[in-house]
């Protein structure tokens, strides 16, 4: 274990003007507070925090880091509080170590909704602070270094699955490549451990018959920098089996077959050098086409700066070299921590400059719902890379498979939902298309244009992703208003009522709702029907009973469909949507009928005389023009309603019920609207495969001596 004034002297080698008194503080306060508690191992809590201290020091953060990381652990594991941190060490302190507290709340459970939210806050820390992240980074590595001592197989693994899905994705994102590769290869047994045993086995036997092949090539490559007077560092080193296994599942790679089974890095003096190094390499060894990467010229998102080749080397062995400066092979290696060394006004700020950071903001701004902001933020983190260009130059970076459209909303949320087309490398292009590599993209604009929401269809990034949702959200709820509030006001029409705010008002009340507005939605997506608000307002016509009331969104979920799914017999239909058939005309095969389109909820399917559609003779948009299919490639059973009056004999029932059995209809329900002592009058809901059917069914009912009249009913 660090002892404190080791740890003293590790800060001070590299930051003379430490503040020894508070970093003092820190060591006994996290010292005390963990007190006897200790870990799996059997070893002294403090000793963690302590190791997380030192991996910081390797990487020679500044002071508050340092604190931080003594810290971190004191608000979870022991009594004290977020106001004794910030009145012993300051507000700066207090913050990042709430900060660290939040991402390790964090954890594989059912309840994804908290994990998610959880992972908002964190990155909300992040964002102002990034050393928040370095210090969870080192927590996370001393934990898996020492998770070994945990017995329980399944909570090893669920930590190192944790492990492979954010925290070494986080390290990756901010260039700590080292810290990265060491997450995933201590995770990779706990999680794939036959994989790894079938990978190291494998690994072992072709590295013990290549060794030769690692010695030749740096003697050759040294021997080329030596006759050519450029001094130059050479390096061989196998490659961590994780990163292997990457290739071998996801990308079909044999383990025979790859160029990389060894790193070889050329180091030189500055970014001249590291070309010239490239172009002697190419002299001696033929270059692979096609496997030139210059990551100099376009750093990758996380400031990686590197020249990558893949040559036919020694023994027609194709190998990968890296080329990189002193400087960018520190930055690669330790990331935003090296900028600590390199830049004297080094701000804690740092974590603003990753644009991918920022980007996840700005889908944290978007998205109302934590399980969404999770997906959408792993769509960020998680996927490989092209780089495209504005035409003024500027680098743009996207996932692969990213389209003109992501591009559009990687410049700006309103150039993506103002984008109409594009031109890539001056050649009109459509919305969908997709990048490749060094593609020049200039965005076309119309400020008549709006987001569709079937650009979620083929946008790839979370960002696209999460600004075209939350535009289709708010355009959905508008509709839903303006067809909530027409309906409400026919329906006062039709009780006679006065239509006027204070009455909507005493619903939202009622309801306990915020505003008016939020009664209409709910009508307006069917979520409750304007009969159903009317009897909140006016109780007294609860039990009265209507004859023209429009239901017009009350539709049976049981019965939804998906357009194109050819479930249901219609044509015309928009693909993708969900269909509904409408319970206030019941239309059947064989009846002309009308869709109406509610944007975001599906569509409607009426009669053409239903009554409901006066809502919509102003708005034509949402009509579709709709067709029944052939009626024999019909499987479908759909409900038909039909009005009875019957004579009251004993007997009349049975009579009718038995017609309906007979011509293969079925009874759903039944409803007793009138009785009398001569007649009665019901209404039933008939499963009937068209109107042919049910002009049938109802022809047979007419002929009966104990039927009076006999209706198709649409309502």
């Amino acid at each position: 274990m660090i002892r404190q004034y080791e740890l003293i002297e590790m800060v001070k080698s590299y930051d003379p003007d430490l503040d020894e008194m508070r970093l003092n503080r820190a060591y006994v306060f996290s010292m005390k507070a963990h007190g006897t508690q200790t870990r799996a191992s059997g070893d002294p809590y403090f000793s963690h925090p302590l190791e997380v201290a030192g991996i910081l020091t390797a990487m020679q953060l500044d002071c508050d880091t340092i604190v931080t990381a003594l810290l971190h652990d004191t608000i979870e594991d022991t009594v004290a509080t977020y106001e004794q941190i910030e009145e012993l060490f300051g507000a700066d302190i207090a913050k990042m170590v709430d900060g660290v507290t939040k991402l390790s709340e964090l954890e594989y459970t059912s309840e994804t909704s908290k994990q998610a939210e959880n992972f908002r806050k964190f990155f909300l820390a992040m964002s102002d602070d990034i050393r928040v992240l370095l210090v969870k980074l080192a927590d996370r590595l001393h934990n898996m270094r020492t998770l070994h001592h945990i017995k329980n197989s399944e909570k090893r693994a669920r930590i190192s699955r944790e492990t492979l899905d954010i925290y070494a994705p986080l390290a990756e994102r901010i260039g700590m490549q080292e810290l990265m590769n060491e997450l995933e290869d201590l995770a990779f047994p706990h999680v794939y451990p036959q994989a790894y045993e079938s990978i190291m086995k494998r690994l072992d036997y072709l590295y013990l018959n290549t060794d030769n092949v690692r010695d030749k090539v740096i003697h050759d490559l040294e021997s080329i920098f030596s006759k050519n007077f450029l001094e130059a560092e050479v390096v061989g080193r196998r490659k961590q089996p994780y990163s292997i296994w990457k290739k071998i599942t996801f990308r079909n790679v044999s383990l025979e077959n790859q160029a990389d089974l060894f790193a070889f890095r050329v180091i030189v003096d500055d970014v001249e050098q590291c070309y010239k190094a490239l172009g002697l390499i190419h002299t001696v060894w033929p270059a692979v086409p096609g496997l030139l990467k210059d990551y100099i010229s376009m750093p990758k998102p996380n400031g990686y700066q590197s020249i990558h080749t893949v040559v036919i080397g020694p023994q027609r062995k194709r190998i990968e070299i890296q080329i990189r400066s002193t400087e960018m092979d520190i930055i690669a290696e330790k990331g935003v921590a090296a900028h600590w060394r390199y830049k004297n006004d080094a701000s804690k700020k740092d974590g603003v400059h990753y644009r991918w950071l920022q980007d996840i903001l700005e889908i944290l701004e978007h998205t109302a719902d934590p399980e969404e902001f999770l997906e959408h933020t792993k769509i960020a983190m998680y996927q490989n890379q092209v780089f495209c260009f504005t035409p003024k130059g500027e680098l743009i970076n996207l996932p692969i498979g990213a389209t003109v459209v992501d591009f559009a909303y990687a410049v700006h949320t309103i150039v993506g939902e103002t984008c109409v087309g594009g031109k890539v490398n001056g050649a009109p292009a459509q919305l969908k298309r997709i990048l490749a590599n060094g593609d020049q993209v200039e965005i076309l604009r119309s400020e008549a244009q709006k987001p569709h929401a079937s650009w979620e269809n083929f946008v790839v990034t979370g960002k696209a992703k999460a600004a075209i949702r939350r535009y289709t959200r708010q355009q959905q709820k508008a509709e839903y208003i303006a067809l909530g509030l027409e309906i409400l006001k026919h329906s006062f029409k039709q009780e006679e009522r006065e239509f006027n705010l204070k009455a909507i008002n005493s619903a939202v009340k009622k309801l306990n709702l915020k505003e008016a507005d939020d009664v209409f939605e709910m009508v307006g997506s069917g979520e409750m029907s304007d009969r159903a608000v009317l009897e909140i307002i006016f109780p007294a016509i609860k039990n009265k009973e209507t004859t023209a009331s429009i239901n017009t969104i009350v539709i049976d979920k049981k019965r939804a469909h998906k357009a194109g799914d050819n479930q249901l017999p219609i044509k015309g239909l928009s693909p993708g949507l969900p269909v509904y058939i409408s319970k206030c005309c019941h239309p059947l095969p064989g009846d002309r009928i009308i869709g109406i389109v509610a944007s975001g909820k599906g569509i409607m399917v009426h009669t053409i005389d239903c009554e409901a559609l006066d809502v919509y003779t102003d708005a034509p948009e949402v009509w579709l023009d709709l067709s029944w299919i052939s009626p024999e490639k019909n499987q479908e059973i759909f409900v038909a309603r039909i009005d009875i009056s019957l004579k009251h004999e004993t007997g009349s029932l049975v009579n009718i019920l038995s017609l309906i059995a007979q011509d293969q209809g079925n009874v759903s329900n039944i409803k007793l609207n009138e009785r009398s002592p001569d007649n009665f009058r019901i209404e039933l809901d008939l499963e009937v495969r068209d109107v042919k059917h049910l002009t049938s069914i109802i022809a047979a009912l007419r002929a009966s001596n104990y039927v009076n009249s006999v209706e198709r009913a649409f309502s």
